[in-house]
């Protein structure tokens, strides 16, 4: 199995999405730090798993880490 890079950035919940129909996700919108202003925000489906495999959901304000992962393959030293 072959080696990943990764890197790991801090980041909040700006807030939490309501769906407009009962039948899509609730989402997070999350804001990286570090990245450049107009990226900085992304926005997933607001459903995690816990250590004892229970759904849980973010809360607005709370502090989460965003890993980057790629192959070893997928990257190039940097000069």
């Amino acid at each position: 199995m072959s080696e990943k890079s990764s890197t790991t950035l801090s980041a909040t919940v700006e807030k939490v999405i309501k769906p407009l129909s009962p039948r899509e996700p609730e989402k997070a919108q999350i804001a990286v730090e570090g990245a450049d202003h107009l990226y900085r925000e992304l926005r997933i489906e607001n459903t995690l798993t816990d250590e004892n495999g229970n759904k849980v959901r973010l809360k607005q304000g709370a502090e989460v880490e965003v890993t980057i992962e790629a192959d070893a393959r997928a990257t190039s030293p940097q000069e």
